[in-house]
Order: structure tokens, then C-alpha cells, then sequence
């Protein structure tokens, strides 16, 4: 068998004459060269979005119950199918007796906007935030809502990747935090731990890319809001609103005053709680068929574990990600500590410019292996890899070579 040495190969690859004296090979070059050859393997998935997300495996949107189609929100199957979703919301995420779950408009920006507007201002408010949607709700709340005017407004911050002390809220304050930072990769601690048992502030949290991925520790959380749209891989444009016992009592025994609440924000009436809200009553008209879908999505993590299962499909997920950083010094994590490393929203630096990020992100979506996985638009220059519980392992693990070979192509 003809043998053909590395000299003529490199030759050859740039159309130059072979110099016949030439002993010594360029070997970066040479491997350069042999690595500029895009892998083979693709994802089978290539969407790694982080909202919406990827639809479950094996999800096909005709098999959906179609019964709801034209009917109305309000007629006893409409009435049947969203107490449903309630329920089983209520069952796989082990939500404690006595809270309340809601479906809400406006995805979790309206459910977390809902909780503040019915809810703060009653007393000192503690707001925490490491990222874009947090520093939002800290805005919300001294721009719009203007607490400051009339109760004290702590904010604990901190930069992208990192944690701000966490430990200096003051448990006679409401404290408002998210649980997963979806655009710095950065989550809370296990447990929670910095929310004391013996608070006599509420906690509200937006978990919109935590719930059903990490453990909700019920007893810490008085508000808890999500979206379908995430870890489910559920459409958007509706949220989830959970209230503690806590909760529901500082809505009948406090009213901002000059505060007027536009109808969708309402969750009370003369005074009393609006408990057909969290029966499946809605405010306005959802989306049958995205009620449907979420359904779909709530049978699936039942049938695989339910939140432990869907946990550990998350963190394998993770797993993948964190042997390709280690093994390569030209890519890390946003998060500086891997004990708050979100396992969702994996958020990674790369060692290449803003501009070559931006090139690095299309070269991955012109080849079809990587779709909307540029970082946040307020994040430093970075890319965000979902890997919530419907993205499938084997699609993570196709992903990686092809980081390295769009990483050799912009850098070159």
C-alpha cells in the first residue's frame, strides 16, 4: 500500500510544489489541517433553546386530544381538562397540601409581576439578583411599583456567574429571588437554606427554569412561579402561579393602597381570596390546545419518574458539558462555582470575541446542529446550551465535537 508522507500531504492541501528538501513538518498545521474537517455525527435534535424549549422525545403534536378544539374554556370538559392539569402539576412536582396551584396569563413574567403587585409593600422587601430577569424584578419594583416610597428596599447583587450573600436577608422581610438564573447559568443552593423556617416575610421565587428540574424545597417557598414553556418543553404565553397558605394570607389581610390592579392581575374579590383562580377558573381565555400540550408533557414525566427522573436526565445532561470544559482550556462555565451550576440553562464562555461568538453561533445553526444557543442578549458575550429534562443525552454528546470544530474555524 502506497504510503503518503506528511510533507506531500500538506502540499498537496495548499497547491504548492513539494520541496524536496523539506525534512521538517509542520505539525500544528499538519493537525489543524487533519481537525478542519467537520465531524460526521449530528444531533438527531439540534434545538437547544432555552424558551421555548425542545418538545419532549417522541412528541407528536396530532396525538394531542383534540376534544377542547372550538370548545369554550368554560364548558364542563374545557372546566375538566385545566382542573386536570392543576392536579397533576400539583401531583408530579409533590406540591405540599394546602398551596395553591393557578394557570395565569403571560407566561412567568406575569405570574411573578402578578405576586408583586398583590403582595409587596406590606413590609421591607429584600430583592436578590444575579442576572438580566431578577435586576428586572428589582426594577419593577422601586420604577413601577415604587416601593421606596413607602417601605425600605434592599438589593443583594451580584455580577453574571456569581451569587450575591444570600445569607444577609433579613427573614422579617419579603424576599424576592430567582431560583435559576436562566440567563447566567447560576442557580441557589441546594435547600435553601439562607430562607429561615421562622420568616415572617414571604419568599417569592421565580422558578421558571428550576421547576420540575431541581428540587423545590415547598416549605421555604410561599410564591412560586414558572412557565410551560421550559423544562416541559411547553408552548408559551401562560403561567403557573403557587401560593402557600402564607401567601394566600397576606393577599386577604393586606391592599396596596393606590395601587389600582388591571383585571388579569387580580387575586382576590371584595377582600377574599379567589380560589376558583386555582381550580381551573382562569382570569382570561387560555389556549385550549396549549393547555392540551401541557398535559401531554405533564403524562410524559409521569410516565418516566416524575421529578427525580427528570432531574437526573438534566444533570446527565450536565455531565456531558463539564468533561468537554474540562478536557478544553478555550471554553468554561459562566458559573464560577460548580455548586450553583445551573444544569437547564448552561450558560459557557468561549475564548473568542463578541463579534467571533456571534460567528461561532451561526456557523453551528447554518450546519444544523445547534439552533438558538446565542447567550442572552444583556449577558456578557457567551452561549447558552439548554439542557433541561427533554433534551436526550446523545444529543449533547453529538454537540460537542462540532463546538471544537466551529471553535478551529472562527479562531483560524
Amino acid at each position: 500500500m502506497m504510503r503518503v508522507s506528511a510533507t506531500k500531504m500538506l502540499a498537496f492541501a495548499s497547491r504548492r510544489p513539494i520541496a524536496l528538501s523539506t525534512r521538517a513538518v509542520n505539525t500544528s498545521l499538519l493537525t489543524r489541517m487533519m481537525s478542519s474537517a467537520a465531524p460526521t455525527l449530528k444531533p438527531a435534535n439540534p434545538e437547544f433553546s432555552s424558551g421555548p424549549c425542545k418538545k419532549r422525545p417522541g412528541y407528536d403534536v396530532a396525538k394531542l386530544d383534540s376534544r377542547t378544539a372550538g370548545r369554550s374554556h368554560r364548558s364542563k370538559i374545557g372546566k375538566e381538562r385545566l382542573a386536570l392539569a392543576i392536579s397533576e402539576t400539583k401531583r408530579i412536582l409533590g406540591v405540599p397540601e394546602g398551596y395553591h396551584v393557578g394557570i395565569v396569563p403571560a407566561s412567568d413574567t406575569g405570574a411573578y409581576e402578578m405576586a408583586m403587585w398583590n403582595m409587596l409593600g406590606q413590609r421591607n422587601v429584600d430583592v436578590c439578583h444575579w442576572e438580566s430577569f431578577g435586576k428586572g424584578w428589582f426594577a419593577d419594583a422601586v420604577s413601577h411599583l415604587k416601593l421606596k416610597d413607602t417601605v425600605e428596599v434592599n438589593e443583594f447583587t451580584a455580577d453574571y456567574g456569581e451569587l450575591p450573600d444570600l445569607s444577609k436577608t433579613n427573614p422579617d422581610h419579603d424576599i424576592c429571588f430567582t431560583f435559576n438564573g436562566t440567563t447566567s447559568g447560576v442557580r441557589v443552593p441546594d435547600g435553601c437554606d439562607f430562607i429561615s423556617d421562622a420568616r415572617t416575610g414571604l419568599t417569592l421565587c421565580d422558578a421558571t427554569s428550576a421547576c420540575f428540574a431541581m428540587d423545590m424545597p415547598w416549605e421555604k417557598l410561599d410564591v412560586t412561579t414558572y412557565s410551560w414553556q421550559k423544562v416541559l418543553g411547553g408552548e408559551g404565553g401562560h403561567g403557573v402561579l403557587i401560593l402557600s397558605p402564607r401567601a394566600v394570607e397576606r393577599l386577604e389581610s393586606y391592599t396596596p393602597e393606590n395601587r389600582p390592579l388591571p383585571k388579569i392581575f387580580r387575586l382576590t374579590k371584595k377582600g377574599k381570596f379567589e380560589a376558583g383562580i386555582f381550580k381551573g377558573a382562569t382570569i382570561n381565555t387560555p389556549s385550549m390546545l396549549a393547555v392540551e400540550d401541557y398535559l401531554d408533557a405533564l403524562e410524559w414525566a409521569g410516565s418516566i419518574g416524575g421529578v427525580p427522573a427528570l432531574k437526573q436526565l438534566s444533570l446527565d445532561n450536565l455531565a456531558v458539558i463539564e468533561e468537554f470544559v474540562a478536557a478544553n482550556d478555550w471554553i468554561d462555565f459562566l458559573a464560577k462555582d460548580p455548586a450553583t451550576r445551573s444544569s437547564t440553562s448552561v450558560c459557557l464562555t468561549l475564548d473568542l470575541t463578541a463579534d467571533q461568538i456571534k460567528e461561532f453561533v451561526k456557523l453551528l445553526e447554518a450546519e444544523g446542529v445547534a439552533l438558538d444557543i446565542g447567550g442572552y442578549r444583556d449577558a456578557p458575550p457567551s452561549i447558552r446550551i439548554w439542557c433541561g429534562s427533554t433534551v436526550e443525552k446523545p444529543d449533547v454528546e453529538a454537540l460537542m465535537p462540532w463546538l471544537s470544530w466551529a471553535y478551529d474555524q472562527v479562531k483560524a
